[in-house]
């Protein structure tokens, strides 16, 4: 698990004297020339924001799939396409289905007629009760079969669930399909989600309203706040669970990797100023009078100039400020 981490710097300027020299790996004599200012990488503990990965999501995105056998006849919708609630996005074949409703509504209105002869010569005397409870029956079935009809010849039409946007199209026209195929899935757009495990130790000021920020893989960032939080930490993992809303407006998408930040946590990590990185993550480290280039595993941005340094240094070590 990634964590966002912080530290402080002491930058301390000594009468040095130092030069660069060209780039590469060996360690160069300093040359005579002015004095310079050397920064000093320190470590500190300190309570900063602790960093989870997670990956965004929305509470409605589901596939949509056949509900019965068929030849897909047209599409409505491409990839990318906005839809809304209930909205038709493709049709199967319905000339089987369309001739049973039919005959079904054929059979209702018989059965209808049937049984509203016999009530009247129920009602009369003129026709016996097995005779009416058989006409009751008979139009109860015909009720109950263009119900059946009309539900079949619905689930030919395909129709968006809620209102979102087509990120999946597999249907095909002239494909026969089942039922359980998968022809769409629909994703809404918003509001964007993240579910994080918070460890115990970083969970406690955590509440429901609480601010988060959210780091995209490109380093794209959207803030949010907590909407849902476990009231429990959970005792096999020793984390509890947290739910993030990111803002409105953010260019960020469903199914992104991202980190998000929120809580607080104490860290004992090394920092070095922005300043002392050369190109390429470089930095020219200062030693019994000699400098030599070496490459660091950089890590977060602290904010205040301070970069978080994740290995190639340690801490007391003198560096020379960059000139780029």
């Amino acid at each position: 698990m990634t964590r966002f981490m912080a530290a402080a710097v002491l930058v301390t300027t000594l009468p040095a004297l130092a030069g660069c020299g060209e780039r590469n790996a060996d360690a160069t004599p300093v040359a005579t020339g002015a004095p310079i200012d050397l920064l000093t990488a320190d470590t500190a503990t300190l309570a900063v924001p602790l960093s989870v990965p997670a990956q965004l999501y929305v509470e409605h995105d589901a596939a949509v799939a056949a509900r019965t056998n068929g030849i897909v006849q047209a599409i409505g919708v491409d990839l990318g396409a906005r839809v809304g609630a209930g909205q038709l996005i493709a049709r199967l074949e319905s000339v089987d289905q369309e001739i049973a409703l039919a005959q079904a509504e054929v059979a209702h209105a018989n059965a209808e007629q049937q049984v509203a002869r016999i009530r009247a010569l129920t009602a009369s005397g003129a026709a016996t009760v097995a005779d009416s409870e058989a006409a009751e029956f008979r139009f109860r079935e015909a009720v109950l079969a263009v119900r059946k009809a009309r539900r079949e010849e619905e689930l030919t039409r395909i129709t968006a669930p809620f209102s979102g946007v087509v990120t999946s199209r597999n249907a095909r026209v002239g494909r026969l399909v089942a039922p359980g195929d998968t022809l769409f899935r629909i994703t809404a757009a918003g509001p964007l989600l993240a579910q994080v495990r918070v460890p115990e130790a970083a969970a406690a000021g955590i509440r429901i309203g609480s601010p988060a920020k959210v780091v995209g893989p490109t380093g794209t960032t959207a803030d949010a706040r907590v909407v849902r939080a476990s009231p429990a930490i959970d005792a096999a993992s020793g984390t509890r669970e947290v739910v993030v809303e990111l803002a409105s407006g953010s260019r960020l998408l469903p199914g992104a990797s991202v980190s998000v930040r929120l809580g607080a946590e104490r860290r004992r990590v090394l920092a070095i100023p922005r300043e002392a990185i050369a190109e390429e993550g470089y930095v020219l480290v200062s030693e019994h009078g000699r400098t030599a280039l070496r490459a660091v595993t950089l890590g977060s941005d602290l904010g205040d100039g301070r970069v978080e340094v994740v290995s190639g240094l340690s801490a007391g070590e003198r560096l020379v400020r960059s000139s780029r």
